[in-house]
């Protein structure tokens, strides 16, 4: 079967490439189960329950967040009723969930979690427990049956992000990263059978810092973060992420491939 994950969607233009290029890109590629993160959705800033309604509106089976996902207090009742997934291993759990299970376009049922890594995220959202111990848990709850696995890690470091590859590799069929919004060029099939990337990338304008204006990043850099202005870049719209091919007999990935669309 094959898997479009897409990466970060940022504001107003990283929706805009995703209505307009999701149809053809799921035609192209026989997509049979679709996943985007968007956790800079809304301004750059999280997702409202609008937005989210809008984009469940395009053929999307789960939606992960990260960080950001606490920033707007109207996603929280989605959280609960809808297939968007925030941290699993966000210690505070009273708020939505981080797993589920969904069927895919073809029957076949894929369990997706969402893990969001600690180096260099002190102070970035929720505090988290350790997403190694979290995804042991989370592989204990699978049912028996489910063999395809796919988990969306929304970490800074690529050291943690390695290292939960490695870790993991075998007992997932995929796992990708997120957060950066710089699409990194080591894809690749590990030794066990898992497809993994350091980063998807960004579906936003990427003629900006990492969705920003330029200007107004440079402005925050220079004034060594006393300016907090925010404005979301418009110019060099694409769409990035993976299409990853599994076997859903074994769960094993049999091949991962970036994608990178211009609007």
């Amino acid at each position: 079967m094959n898997i479009l994950f897409i990466g970060d969607i940022f504001g107003s233009p990283g929706r805009r490439a995703l209505i307009a290029l999701l149809p053809r890109l799921q035609q192209q590629y026989a997509i049979d189960f679709t996943l985007v993160n968007v956790d800079n959705s809304a301004g750059g800033k999280g997702i409202t329950d609008k937005i989210a309604d809008e984009l469940f509106q395009l053929p999307i089976d789960v939606m992960t967040a990260g960080n950001h996902v606490w920033e707007q207090v109207s996603i929280n009742a989605h959280l609960e009723s809808h297939p968007i997934l925030r941290p699993y291993n966000c210690e505070q759990k009273e708020i939505g969930k981080g797993s589920c299970i969904v069927k895919a376009k073809n029957g076949v049922s894929v369990a997706v979690v969402h893990l969001q890594g600690r180096a260099f995220m002190e102070g970035k959202g929720r505090k988290m427990i350790s997403p190694f111990l979290a995804a042991d848990e989370f592989l204990k709850s699978v049912p028996e049956g489910t063999k395809v696995l796919l988990v969306d890690f929304h970490a800074e470091a690529t050291a943690e992000k390695r290292a939960l590859g490695w870790y993991l590799d075998g007992r997932v069929s995929a796992m990708v990263g997120t957060h950066t919004h710089v699409q990194t060029a080591d894809e690749e099939i590990l030794p066990r059978g898992s497809a993994y990337i350091t980063d998807m990338g960004m579906t936003g304008p990427h003629q900006s810092v990492i969705g920003l204006e330029v200007d107004v990043a440079l402005r925050r850099f220079l004034s060594d973060g006393k300016v907090k202005d925010f404005e979301v870049g418009k110019e060099g719209v694409r769409l990035q992420g993976v299409v990853i091919l599994v076997n859903e007999k074994t769960g094993r990935a049999q091949s991962i491939q970036r994608i990178n669309e211009a609007l």
